[in-house]
């Protein structure tokens, strides 16, 4: 899939508002009403909060909203008809145990009124998204799609991958599955197409051609060894190639290759021979690549346990880009077509859309989601769920993933349960914890402390709510393990005191904690002795949250070997557990899992102190003015040693930034 993107806000269309916002906002053109539904319900709550919304709702299109007595979002739907959808809650018939449970704790709703029921789909996946209410079906999109892109901001065009809002004028071809595939793929597309991969900064600074241009990765359009016009053919001949004009390109540089070898120039035949057999290594490394599907995402849905997974295939230029298993959070009574096209609504409102989607279920309002998806790609976008041949292939594949995948997941999702089971019996607790934090230091010699926390929950490792905490404290002696253990818990309970005032919250899913896992800890665990548990003890009871965390102490055995860990846990003395425990081996991963993430942390932020620049630390001294001082004197070193006189002859500097750099470099002797 290829988007040619303009950077100006003014020339996209489709995109979603912010829901906070109470001016009016424009979807596909059209005006919305933020104001709709504003009426006077105080003291009233569920069904007869609704039945007043719907006695002055119109019958149009719009998207609604419903809020519980706290102000969080319970639901976001859309409805043709704002009046009947409404009224279907407050008759109170025939609802599902969810849907009920979803009525009963309203005590707000807000409604927008859109133009089209198109421009209301569109902006509840928008709002879904946004808001993450707790009884949608949620997308749990952790991380953006690479993509490739061929920039249009310069007169040599670039190659490179690219992650993250699509700002930077060029066009963008994707999605990938991977960064490895887009390697991969970049690669190959440097040796078909030869389109340079520096920075501006370096192709502006070039003066002879780089390695690549030696090992015929780039035709060094920086140095003139291309012109502008045949560099410019071949970035026309890769984006092409990525638009899914594959074979016609492949035919253009063979017959080339023939007429030079008819004209005897094998100099210029055997280039065009190695362009097209790094075209064909492109091809033939992309796992399925069918015949009959040139752009296409296959989605597949397989429900079990209670879960669901949805694994989608990415087909561009007859390729196969990778794939990629999500599972939805969503209610265990929901069929697979109303869940699959719940995901398909979110997945696209951040992603270009296809030409074709490939689906194993029909999925609801199918006809209404092309026509919006068509509307936001600006050309057609076709649903179907093929019966025969090649498409329906596919699909059988991606489906036969989804349910590998999803069985993978049961089973560790089940033994994870059993180990926090497991964990809850060894160490007293009531309960198996839901959420755990692990805490570990890392410094070098006191320098560059830092403090780490990881957490894990009942489906493993949750990265997105590590945190790092460099160690700030100028009271700490260097290299006291306790006072940085105690600084690190100090600020991390105290923030969360401050947050989440009322505890644990074990029922309560916030719209920010889609994963289920609560905001206070169950378990804290710290990789240590007896005295960083002193320290965190003494923390927890100047906070009066003794009673609310439970703490265990992990100290590493004799000689720091595996399996010879002892536990310090209140109210009992040192114990160790079997050197073949399961839970001894779970306590073991979750304290390396921390070890690692500290000392990664530290090593960084060791790193970005080794490569500081004394300049940094001047007053005055931004980017223009370091590159002027580098560049005339060489080095920070030269810098710190010049007089007065030899700092005034550098562009950009007076007399008194001239004193202030040489009094800084001088005081400091």
């Amino acid at each position: 899939m290829t988007s040619e993107h303009d950077p100006d806000p003014n020339n996209r269309a489709n995109e979603g508002g912010d829901e906070a916002s109470a001016a009016p906002r424009t979807i596909a053109g059209g005006p919305i009403d933020w104001t709709s539904g504003a009426q006077d319900t105080a003291g009233k709550s569920g069904l007869e909060l609704i039945g007043e919304f719907v006695k002055r709702l119109p019958n149009a299109p719009g998207v609604y909203r419903m809020m519980n007595a706290a102000g969080d979002v319970l639901y976001v739907g859309k409805a043709r008809n704002l009046k009947k959808r409404v009224n279907s809650y407050a008759l109170g018939r025939g609802h599902t145990n969810r849907i009920a449970r979803m009525a009963r704790e309203t005590a707000a709703m807000e409604f927008v009124v859109t133009r089209t029921e198109i421009e209301a789909l569109l902006l509840e996946a928008n709002l879904i998204k946004r808001l993450r209410p707790r009884f949608n079906v949620l997308l749990r999109d952790d991380k953006s799609f690479p993509y490739i892109l061929i920039t249009g901001d310069h007169r040599a065009p670039g190659i490179f991958k690219h992650r993250g809002a699509r700002s930077r004028k060029g066009a963008y071809f994707g999605p990938f599955a991977s960064a490895g595939a887009v390697g991969r793929t970049i690669n190959a597309l440097e040796r078909a197409f030869l389109l340079r991969s520096c920075t501006d900064s370096v192709f502006e600074s070039r003066t002879r051609p780089c390695l690549l241009h030696q090992i015929k990765r780039c035709s060094a359009p920086c140095t003139g060894e291309i012109s502008d016009e045949g560099y410019a053919a071949l970035v026309d001949e890769a984006k092409a190639f990525l638009s899914g004009r594959s074979q016609k390109v492949k035919a253009e540089i063979s017959v080339a290759m023939q007429e030079a070898a008819e004209q005897l120039d094998f100099e210029r035949a055997a280039v065009l021979r190695d362009r097209l057999s790094a075209l064909s290594h492109v091809q033939s490394h992309q796992g399925i690549n069918p015949h009959s599907v040139e752009e296409a995402d296959v989605f597949a849905i397989h429900q079990e346990g209670g879960q669901s997974c949805i694994e989608v295939f990415f087909f561009r230029t007859g390729q196969n880009w990778g794939n990629r298993a999500y599972f939805p959070k969503a209610d265990s009574a929901l069929g697979p077509e109303e869940v699959l096209g719940a995901f398909l609504t979110q997945f696209y409102d951040d992603k270009p859309c296809p030409r074709a989607i490939l689906l194993t279920h029909t999925v609801e309002e199918q006809d209404l989601l092309a026509a919006a998806l068509s509307a936001k790609a600006g050309r057609k976008v076709t649903i179907g769920v093929p019966r025969r041949g090649e498409k329906k292939d596919l699909v059988d594949h991606a489906l036969q993933n989804a349910r590998e995948a999803l069985g993978r997941r049961l089973a560790e999702t089940s033994s994870q349960a059993r180990l926090l089971a497991g964990l809850a019996e060894t160490f007293g607790l009531e309960t198996p914890p839901r959420r755990i934090e692990v805490y570990d230091n890392s410094h070098m010699m006191g320098t560059n402390a830092v403090g780490a926390m990881i957490v894990a929950g009942p489906e493993g490792f949750a990265k997105a709510h590590y945190r790092k905490f460099n160690i700030r404290s100028t009271d700490i002696t260097p290299g006291d393990d306790f006072g940085m253990m105690r600084e690190v818990i100090e600020r991390r309970f105290t923030r969360l005191l401050k947050e989440r005032p009322d505890g644990a919250e074990a029922d309560t899913e916030t719209p920010d904690r889609a994963d289920g896992l609560p905001a206070w800890p169950d378990l804290v665990l710290i990789d240590g002795g007896q005295g960083q548990m002193n320290a965190v003890r003494a923390v927890f009871a100047e906070l009066g949250i003794a009673e609310r965390v439970t703490a265990i102490g992990v100290a590493k055995g004799l000689d720091r070997e595996a399996g010879r860990e002892r536990f310090f846990v209140e109210g009992r003395p040192p114990f160790m557990l079997p050197p073949r425990d399961p839970v001894l081996y779970f306590v073991q991963r979750l304290r390396d899992e921390a070890h690692r993430f500290a000392i990664g942390s530290h090593r960084a932020r060791r790193k970005k102190e080794m490569v500081k620049n004394p300049l940094d630390e001047i007053g005055g001294i931004g980017p223009a003015r370091k590159r002027a001082l580098l560049h005339h004197f060489g080095t920070a070193k030269a810098v710190s040693r010049a007089g007065v006189e030899d700092l005034l002859t550098v562009d950009g500097i007076s007399e008194a930034m001239a004193r202030q750099i040489y009094d800084h470099f001088h005081d400091r002797g």
